[in-house]
């Protein structure tokens, strides 16, 4: 008799000794994923329904490997720590790594680049465009005006108020959260910049600095001239003279400007045209990068007040309106 249940409950360790290592080696064996996979984690479901999903997929077989994945998570206190979200399951994933990948919350990540030059409208509509970006702000994109108000971050104007940058997020983050990521970003480098001015330019506060940023960000089509752009500009303010910068007059005409400014379009007077009216605009008109700004508060030295396109991106500069009027009938009314 004593024999006959010693040999039973031998019998029962090595079955749970053989039913633990199987247990090990299904949990620690690469799933059957051949090319990368995304598995969605719903907020309120279940590792249950998790595991039933992946089974449906034939990720998470046989079917007790998902048994074994459930009883380890409830005994190591796991199955309530699963972070919802979306998860990229590679090649060589375990059921123990998509476990670990569930608690720790590591979910896929994706990208928005803010473009230098951008204007608030254009970064609206291109994170409404976004698929993994939840657009809550309405049917219809909010007015300039009106955006910082809806977000909560105050009076201002919206343009300029975002920093050019890439954002990273995960799938359903609000637009809400990636403008305010983006405005807090602008905010630091505006102040960070602000204090690099140089004693000579004539700007009077970061949100100047941020207006002619927007210019330099709009005049340049080589970086490398970013710095004589913005000392132009910055001679033409210490003489009085208007900046007569066709960014600005194009940025006041708004969403009718057709692409071709002509003459009637630089003598009607807006807030913005810099042909009709001195100094700065009222509000940027673009969302300036970092080196615009660095270059915005730190302009080259010379002599330059006026400069012209080249039409390949890069520009003629000169000192005087003789030499300027020659460069325009040069590299402007020839090509016309």
């Amino acid at each position: 008799m004593i024999r006959a249940v010693s040999l039973l409950a031998l019998m029962s360790v090595l079955a749970i000794a053989a039913l633990a290592w199987d247990a090990s080696e299904r949990l620690r064996a690469p799933l059957p994923i051949a090319t990368p996979q995304v598995v969605q984690f719903e907020s309120g479901s279940s590792l249950n329904a998790l595991i039933r999903k992946l089974q449906g997929k034939s990720i998470l077989t046989p079917a007790r490997t998902g048994l074994y994945l459930r009883l380890y998570a409830r005994v190591r206190g796991d199955a309530t720590q699963l972070k919802a979200g979306e998860y990229a399951l590679e090649p060589g994933t375990t059921a123990l790594g998509l476990l670990d990948l569930l608690v720790a919350g590591d979910v896929l990540e994706y990208s928005f680049t803010i473009i230098e030059g951008w204007t608030v409208r254009e970064l609206l509509q291109a994170l409404r465009a976004h698929d993994a970006i939840q657009w809550t702000l309405g049917d219809t994109l909010p007015a300039t005006r009106d955006l910082m108000p809806a977000l909560n971050l105050g009076d201002v104007h919206a343009e300029g108020q975002f920093l050019p940058e890439t954002y990273r997020f995960a799938r359903g983050a609000s637009e809400v959260s990636i403008l305010t990521r983006a405005h807090h970003a602008m905010t630091r480098a505006v102040e960070r910049i602000w204090a690099q001015k140089a004693e000579a330019v004539p700007l009077e506060s970061p949100y100047e600095a941020l207006i002619m940023a927007s210019i330099v960000e709009k005049e340049t089509g080589q970086p490398s001239e970013r710095r004589q752009i913005a000392g132009v500009f910055a001679r033409r303010l210490n003489k009085n003279m208007r900046l007569q910068t066709d960014p600005t007059v194009i940025y006041g005409i708004g969403e009718t400007f057709d692409g071709d400014i002509r003459y009637r379009d630089l003598r009607r007077d807006t807030p913005y045209n810099t042909y009709t009216r001195g100094g700065l605009p009222p509000t940027p008109i673009c969302l300036p990068g970092v080196a615009a700004l660095e270059a915005a508060v730190n302009p080259a030295e010379g002599t330059a007040l006026y400069f012209v396109s080249r039409g390949d991106g890069s520009h003629v500069f000169s000192d005087t309106l003789a030499a300027h009027n020659a460069a325009v009938r040069r590299y402007q009314l020839k090509r016309k």
